[in-house]
């Protein structure tokens, strides 16, 4: 039997590719934050990430240029060893002050953050309990962590309170969730999640990637709830709102501090440039100094999803700038995906097994440097695609 026997089965992109329903790794040209261009083509970007625009802003631009010149383009070493700059630890230092943490520690990606945390602090005897739409870097980490694994229905906070009262209390427990959702954009309960986790002796961590800049002014969701002293681990990223790369971890001293000595993605794991943490810094301090962002974001994502239910559309319980058009069928999204994107509009189809069946669904998502103009033009585009494939009538 040759290993590779799969790969040469494996179809299922070139069938896509052949009738032109192909929707990954399209290669841009250029990304100027609101708009893209690909084969000289403009389209509106409502698939990325970038949700406070920072990407294109001066100062971060200008930040990552001067720090290639003092620090170079790699750091070539983990930061275990020769991979630590000053840089690092002034952005970790600024972090744990925004996010009211005794200490931050950085890694090279988000997805290393949750690999390492997680597989670091869970062992074999441990209990590791996730929400079934938790990403899957917390499942991949789950499942490097040899703990047991528990999952309790999305958002189920009655489900989550069986799954507790059915655990060993003698056993260690760290639960996970997501602050937003990626895919449809709605928020983990944490008031109601919090008093449960505190009655039965479990640890939280939540994932903040797409909360941070989002939501609390800015400082997640634990802050949206007023609960930041409650959360024992924030985790985030610097690929969306920071408009950089790399992960970090926000907690106490001395779980921060056996992180740092026992995760295998960080020690194992060249640390981010200079440039990209001269860029986070300063997208920090963008943030700080200018929240009309952080509430232009929101009030542009409040106006979509008002704007989207009138035409009819199903857009799930979103309470953020993650708006989903829920569909409900692959071929569907595939091809409703595709006139957008001739149309000048560019989102991210979502199909099985990434959503369950019958969630299948175009993920948009909205920047503060949105203009008003691109977003009616965007929902002009949006109701005759709609109509054509019977979305809405």
């Amino acid at each position: 039997m040759d290993i590779f026997n799969k790969c040469e089965n494996y179809s299922t992109a070139r069938d896509a590719q052949a009738i032109g329903l192909y929707p990954y790794f399209i290669p841009l040209s250029e990304n100027e934050g609101t708009e893209t261009i690909y084969n000289g083509k403009r389209l509106i970007m409502c698939g990325s990430n970038n949700y406070l625009g920072l990407t294109t802003h001066p100062e971060v631009q200008k930040a990552a240029r001067e720090a290639v010149t003092r620090f170079g383009t790699s750091c070539t070493g983990s930061r275990f060893l020769n991979g630590t700059l000053e840089l690092h630890e002034r952005l970790e230092n600024e972090l744990a002050d925004w996010l009211q943490k005794d200490s931050v520690l950085i890694f090279s990606t988000g997805m290393q953050v949750n690999l390492g945390v997680i597989s670091s602090l869970v062992g074999r005897k441990d209990y590791i309990i996730l929400d079934r739409d938790d990403h899957a870097s917390i499942v991949d980490g789950a499942r490097l962590s040899y703990g047991d694994i528990i999952r309790f229905r999305h958002n189920d906070v009655l489900d989550l309170a069986d799954k507790l009262s059915r655990l060993s209390p003698d056993k260690g427990k760290l639960l996970v969730v997501d602050g937003i959702y990626s895919m449809e954009g709605d928020i983990a309960p944490l008031p109601d999640i919090v008093p449960l986790c505190k009655d039965f002796g479990v640890r939280i961590m939540v994932d903040d990637a797409h909360a941070v800049g989002v939501l609390g002014k800015g400082q997640g969701t634990a802050a949206h709830f007023g609960l930041t002293g409650d959360i024992d681990l924030i985790m985030g990223t610097f690929s969306k709102s920071f408009a950089s790369i790399g992960g970090y971890l926000a907690g106490d001293k001395e779980v921060i501090d056996y992180v740092k000595h026992h995760a295998r993605s960080l020690i194992f794991s060249a640390s981010i440039p200079g440039p990209c943490a001269a860029a986070a810094l300063a997208a920090l301090q963008v943030m700080k100094r200018e929240p009309a962002r952080i509430e232009r974001v929101n009030k542009i994502a409040e106006t979509m999803r008002t704007e989207y239910k009138r035409l009819g559309f199903d857009i799930g319980n979103s309470e953020t700038p993650i708006i989903p058009i829920i569909i409900g069928d692959d071929t569907v999204t595939l091809k409703t995906w595709k006139m957008l994107f001739e149309n000048g509009v560019f989102v991210n189809p979502i199909l099985t097994p990434a959503t369950p069946p019958g969630r299948q669904l175009l993920r948009t998502s909205y920047m503060a440097t949105h203009t008003d103009s691109q977003l009616d033009r965007v929902l002009t585009i949006f109701e005759k695609v709609g109509k054509e494939f019977g979305l809405i009538h």
